[in-house]
C-alpha cells in the first residue's frame, strides 16, 4: 500500500482521491522543519507540500522509499530538483492551481482603483460621502499593459477584454501568434510603460524589468 505524507495544511478534500484508492494518507496541519523531515520521511512513498516546507537534499537522501514529491501550488522552488533527479524521484506541481484566483484578484484591484473604492470606504466610515471625489474612471477603452503573458497574465487579458479594455503586453518568450490568440498586442517594454493606463505584471519579471513605483504584481 502506498504511504503518503501531506504537510503544510493541505485540506483533506484536496487529497480525497488518494484515500479513495485505499492508500494510507497522513495529513499534518503544519509545515515540518528539515530535521523533522529527515527523522519522519522514513518509508513514505509520496510527499505533498505547499510552500512552507522545504524539501532539501538531506531530506531527499534520508527518504528510503520516496517516489513522488507533489507541490500543491505553482512553483517548485522549495524542492531541491537536482537531488530529487539523482534519486529518480518525480517532482510534480499544480501550475493552474491559483491562476483564476490571481487573475480575478488583479481585476478586483484594478476596479477598486478605477472607482476609488478604498477612498469611498474610508470616507463613509468617517460619516462622509464625497460623491464628487469618488467618480473615478471607466475601464472601457483604457489600455492595460501586461508584463508577462504566462498563465496568469493571459487570464487577466481575457477578463480585461470583457471590460472592453485594449490589452498590450511584453514577454520575450511569447510569439506574435500566441499573443494574437489571446487578443494582446505585443510591444516593447518601453512602449508598454508609455501607453498603459493600467499595468499588471508577473513577479517573475520583478528583477529584470522593475515596474514603475507603486505598481503591484499579480
Amino acid at each position: 500500500m502506498m504511504r503518503i505524507l501531506v504537510l503544510d495544511g493541505v485540506k483533506e478534500a484536496g487529497v480525497r482521491a488518494l484515500y479513495n484508492r485505499g492508500w494510507q494518507v497522513d495529513i499534518i496541519p503544519r509545515s515540518w522543519t528539515e530535521e523533522e523531515l529527515i527523522f519522519g520521511i522514513g518509508e513514505y512513498d509520496a510527499l505533498i507540500v505547499r510552500s512552507a516546507t522545504k524539501i532539501t537534499a538531506p531530506v531527499i537522501e534520508a527518504a528510503k522509499s520516496l517516489k513522488v514529491i507533489g507541490r500543491a501550488g505553482v512553483g517548485v522552488d522549495n524542492i531541491d530538483l537536482e537531488a530529487a533527479t539523482r534519486k529518480g524521484i518525480v517532482v510534480v506541481n499544480a501550475p493552474d492551481g491559483n491562476t483564476i484566483a490571481a487573475a480575478e484578484h488583479s481585476l478586483a484591484l484594478m476596479l477598486a482603483l478605477a472607482r476609488n473604492i478604498p477612498r469611498g470606504d474610508v470616507s463613509l466610515k468617517e460619516g462622509r460621502w464625497d460623491r464628487r471625489q469618488l467618480v473615478g474612471v471607466e475601464l472601457r477603452q483604457k489600455t492595460l499593459g501586461i508584463l508577462g503573458l504566462g498563465r496568469i497574465g493571459s487570464a487577466v487579458a481575457r477578463r480585461a477584454q470583457a471590460f472592453e479594455m485594449v490589452c498590450i503586453g511584453y514577454d520575450p518568450y511569447v510569439s506574435l501568434d500566441q499573443a494574437k490568440r489571446i487578443g494582446v498586442e505585443l510591444v516593447s517594454y518601453q512602449e508598454l510603460l508609455e501607453r498603459s493606463d493600467f499595468l499588471t505584471y508577473s513577479y517573475a519579471f520583478d528583477q529584470r524589468y522593475p515596474p514603475p513605483s507603486g505598481c503591484k504584481g499579480h
